[in-house]
């Protein structure tokens, strides 16, 4: 791997911020299932059920947990989304580039995702002014790539930055997924979607490559994005007058033990590697099932998502923000220099995502 890294943009720091409304999983889904669900028994039984076999011990909210008993408007969620994407997002900015030890001054481009709120101009326009970024940075804000934004905006990242060695960029994603709860839905899909998705915020901060001895991360060798046709009524979010109300169907994780491996194996075929060369998995940590597809598809040694794991017991799922909190315990531990790692990540469209990591 070391002979693809030297032209390559490399990771310098990822930091994560929350809302500080922090709850055991136990106690989350309580508050839920008496504000959505006090008039169908079974149906909170269900859901009870479903939220203490995610493998998630805390989740983070954007409002106080009490809060969730009243019924809110799409404008009023709205509201609360865009004020605290402006916190937890600047923080989790600043937090990324003091570790790399970057100005503000410095950065280049600012890619941003979502998939929980909406802004005209996007949330950037304010994180620019407030983090202090030059005002001629090229602004990339992307919207609707779901738990896939994190490794697409990283790809689009490195995109900008194979073409400016002596630039930096940053990601920042702010997912704040508990203000999309549906009250009227007792669907299956919305009870999956109401006991796995918390709030947090993720930045990543990437050093081009003539830089790159200043970065303590791994270089981004090549990535790839993936569009799966017929896939769009697997997953994704149905925006109404109740805001973006998730769905998720049952067959996502059948599909990614399917088709995913074959996108692995074809990727890391090009760069002339296969899984037994991957060091590290910075696998998007969907929830058990989907752990559970990818382990199996894909043949993973023992331990190999333990950090995608991690990630889900002490956040919960917080969409595109998730995979850049495993790459953020990944570059706490990393593998020996010279290794191979693969960030992946799926979304709705289906869209796979793939990063190839050089440490």
């Amino acid at each position: 791997m070391s002979d693809m890294s030297p032209a390559a943009p490399r990771v310098a720091s990822v930091a994560v911020s929350a809302p500080p409304h922090r709850h055991r999983q136990g106690d989350i889904a309580a508050v839920f299932a008496e504000a959505f669900l006090s008039a169908d028994a079974v149906v909170r039984r269900q859901f009870t059920g479903i939220a203490a076999h995610t493998g998630i011990a805390y989740r983070n909210l954007s409002l106080p947990l009490a809060e969730y008993r009243r019924p809110r408007t799409f404008t009023e969620y709205n509201e609360t989304w865009t004020a605290t994407a402006r916190r937890v997002g600047l923080d989790a900015l600043e937090q990324a580039l003091a570790a790399a030890g970057v100005r503000p001054g410095e950065v280049g481009a600012v890619v941003t995702t979502t998939t929980t709120g909406v802004s005209v101009p996007s949330f950037d326009a304010e994180l620019v002014q407030r983090a202090g970024l030059p005002g001629h940075v090229a602004r990339m804000p992307l919207l609707g790539l779901g738990c896939a934004g994190g490794a697409a905006g990283l790809a689009r990242v490195h995109d900008y930055l194979r073409g400016r060695p002596d630039d930096v960029a940053v990601l920042v994603s702010v997912e704040l997924c508990s203000l999309n709860f549906q009250y009227a839905d007792t669907s299956v899909a919305n009870l999956v979607a109401t006991s796995l998705f918390g709030d947090a915020a993720a930045a990543v901060v990437v050093l081009g490559a003539r830089r790159a001895r200043e970065a303590a991360g791994p270089a981004l060798v090549a990535a790839r994005s993936r569009l799966h046709p017929g896939t769009e009524h697997l997953m994704g979010m149905r925006v109404g007058t109740g805001g973006f109300a998730a769905f998720l169907s049952p067959e996502v994780p059948g599909f990614a033990e399917k088709h995913l491996p074959g996108e692995v194996h074809d990727f890391l075929t090009g760069h002339g590697l296969t899984t037994a060369d991957v060091a590290s998995w910075v696998c998007h940590p969907g929830g058990p099932k989907i752990m559970e597809a990818l382990d199996r598809g894909l043949g993973l040694p023992p331990g190999a998502l333990a950090r995608s794991r991690d990630s889900l017991a002490e956040y919960g799922n917080v969409s595109s923000a998730s995979v850049l909190d495993v790459l953020r315990r990944t570059l706490a531990a990393p593998p020996a220099t010279g290794s191979a790692g693969l960030l992946l990540a799926l979304g709705p469209g289906l869209t796979s995502e793939l990063l190839l990591l050089a440490w």
